[in-house]
């Protein structure tokens, strides 16, 4: 009999899990080379609605000046999805979501566009 998994719920504001840490470093790496400009963790905060708010993982500086959302998923959970989508709609900055891609599909990172 498989034991059921449960979630360890969300780490404190300003902490990383172990899949942003990876992508920091990506980031970070992008940013050495002059593709982006700057990148800040949890840099923004949107507001969606009355006491509805969504803050993007990493606010990025694309090198053309342009400000990016990035947001790092293991998995999607509906209300997630649709805060991005609202948030694409009342915002004029590039939203994307990525995957780590696993060591047997070649590794690196799943890119979203909203």
């Amino acid at each position: 009999m498989s034991k059921a998994m449960y979630a360890l719920g969300r780490l404190k504001t300003g902490q990383m899990n172990k899949t942003e840490q990876a992508y920091d470093a990506h980031l970070a790496a992008l940013q050495h080379a002059g593709q982006i400009q700057w990148r800040k963790f949890e840099g923004l905060k949107l507001r969606l609605a009355d006491n509805t708010f969504y803050t993007p993982d990493f606010a990025v500086m694309a090198a053309d000046g342009v400000i990016e959302c990035h947001e790092v998923k293991g998995h999607w959970q509906d209300d997630a999805r649709a805060k991005i989508k609202v948030a694409a709609d009342l915002y004029p900055f590039r939203f994307i979501a990525v995957k780590a891609r696993t060591k047997k599909y070649g590794g690196g990172w799943e890119v979203e566009a909203f």
